[in-house]
C-alpha cells in the first residue's frame, strides 16, 4: 500500500515487520512485528525521517555480510535484540515522514536498507543525499550509511532499479579490487583465479578483468555451475574445486577469494606455492565451510577494505573523477548482464523467508537475480 506524498502512514494499513536471523544460526529465521526504528510506536524526534522499503536484492553477498557480521559489524547496521540479527541488503525506500526541514516526503533513495518494511534514521542531509547520523552506525564509512536521492544520482537509471539493487553495491566491490590489482600490476602475475565463479561479485570482476589484455582469469566453481560460468564468456578458463591440481602450477598467479572457503584457499596456496604471488579476501559464499589453518603456503591473504580503496581513489581523482570511471564501467556491465541475468520479483514474508534459504543453502540457479517487496 502506497501513500499520497504527503500524508502521513497509518501503521495499522501496513503493519511493520522485521526478518530477523540468529547470528548463531543462520538458517533460524523469524518475523518480528514492529521494532525500535519503524517509527510504528515511537513518534519521530526531531531530525528523524521515515522510509517505507520499497524493494531490496538477495543475493549471496548478504551471506557474506551476515558470515562476516562480527568481524566487520555489519550487524550493527541494524541491531536486533539479543542474538537476533537484521541483514542489510541494497534497496530503495521512499521518504514517508519526515521530521527534518531539508527532506521532503516523497523522496526516493537509494542505500542499505534491513529486510523490513520500514526505517527510521537520524538524517543528516548533503547535497545528493543523507547520512544516518545515528549513534549505533557512527563507526561505519560513510558510504554504508548514505541514502542517495535518485534524482540526484548520476548512475541512476528508472529502468535498472532492479539490476542496481542486485548488482551495483557489489559492482562497486569488484571495480575497486579490479582497480587495486591494476595499480598493482598484478603482482607480476599472468592469472588472476577467482573462487566462486557464478556469485555474482565474481562475474562482475571478471567481466572488468577480461578487458584487460594480458592476464588470464580462472573462475573455481562446482559442478552444478559449471555450464553456466562457461557460458558467461568472461573467464578464460573455468575449472572445478577438485581439479585446482590440473592449473599450471608453474604459472605466477594471485587469487580473489569470493568464497571464503579454507580448503579451496589452502589448496590453491599449496598448489602454486612461492608463484602465488598475492592473495585477496573479498567474501564469503561458502560460509559453511572451514576455516583455513593459520599457516599457508605462499603469501598471507590480504583482506579487502571497500571503503579504503574509495577513500585512495577519491583523494587521487576527486570525488567526480571516481564516479566517472565508475559510471561508465557500470552502465557497460549493466548493459552485459541483461544477456546473463534474470531477475525474479517476490511479494510477502513467506516468499522472503524461501528465498532467503535457498540463497543460504546454494540451491537457487545463479542467472537468477531476486527482487523483494514485502
Amino acid at each position: 500500500m502506497t501513500n499520497a506524498p504527503n500524508e502521513p502512514r497509518n501503521p495499522l494499513q501496513d503493519p511493520a515487520l522485521d526478518f530477523q536471523v540468529n547470528r548463531d544460526d543462520f538458517r533460524d529465521c523469524r518475523f518480528v512485528a514492529g521494532s525500535a526504528d519503524d517509527g510504528s510506536v515511537t513518534p519521530l524526534e526531531e531530525g528523524q525521517v521515515l522510509f517505507s522499503i520499497d524493494r531490496f536484492a538477495l543475493t549471496s553477498n548478504n551471506i557474506s555480510y551476515a558470515a562476516a557480521g562480527d568481524m566487520l559489524n555489519y550487524w550493527g547496521f541494524f541491531p536486533g535484540p539479543d542474538r537476533w540479527g537484521r541483514i542489510p541488503a541494497m534497496g530503495f525506500g521512499d521518504v514517508i515522514e519526515s521530521r527534518h526541514g531539508d527532506v521532503e516526503v516523497g523522496a526516493r533513495c537509494f542505500g542499505f536498507f534491513p529486510m523490513s518494511r520500514y526505517l527510521t534514521i537520524d538524517a543528516q542531509p548533503g547535497s545528493s543525499g543523507m547520512v544516518d547520523g545515528v549513534a549505533h552506525r557512527a563507526e561505519h564509512a560513510p558510504i554504508y550509511r548514505t541514502y542517495s536521492y535518485v534524482d540526484r544520482d548520476g548512475l541512476y537509471d528508472e529502468a535498472l532499479e532492479d539490476e542496481t539493487i542486485l548488482l551495483r553495491g557489489l559492482f562497486m566491490t569488484s571495480f575497486l579490487v579490479d582497480d587495486l590489482l591494476d595499480d598493482e600490476e598484478f603482482h607480476g602475475a599472468e592469472s588472476v583465479i577467482v573462487t566462486s565463479a557464478s556469485s555474482k561479485t565474481s562475474i562482475a570482476l571478471a567481466y572488468l578483468l577480461n578487458k584487460r589484455a594480458g592476464c588470464k582469469t580462472v573462475g573455481l566453481t562446482s559442478p552444478r555451475n559449471r555450464a553456466f560460468v562457461q557460458g558467461l564468456g568472461f573467464y578464460d578458463e573455468v575449472v572445478l574445486y577438485d581439479e585446482i591440481a590440473s592449473l599450471d602450477a608453474s604459472t605466477r598467479s594471485v587469487i580473489v577469494d569470493m568464497a571464503g572457503n579454507g580448503e579451496v584457499v589452502e589448496s590453491v596456496h599449496s598448489h602454486f606455492g612461492d608463484q602465488l604471488a598475492y592473495s585477496s579476501t573479498v567474501g564469503a559464499t561458502h560460509w559453511e565451510s572451514k576455516p583455513r589453518t593459520k599457516t599457508l603456503v605462499g603469501p598471507e591473504p590480504v583482506f579487502f577494505f571497500a571503503p579504503g580503496r574509495i577513500v585512495k581513489r577519491t583523494e587521487d581523482w576527486g570525488a567526480r573523477g571516481l564516479q566517472e570511471r565508475l559510471g561508465e564501467a557500470w552502465r557497460d556491465f549493466a548493459s552485459a548482464s541483461k544477456k546473463w541475468l534474470e531477475i525474479q520479483h517476490h511479494v510477502g514474508p513467506e516468499a522472503l523467508e524461501r528465498v532467503y534459504l535457498d540463497v543460504l543453502t546454494g540451491r537457487l540457479d545463479p542467472k537468477d537475480g531476486h527482487v523483494i517487496r514485502l
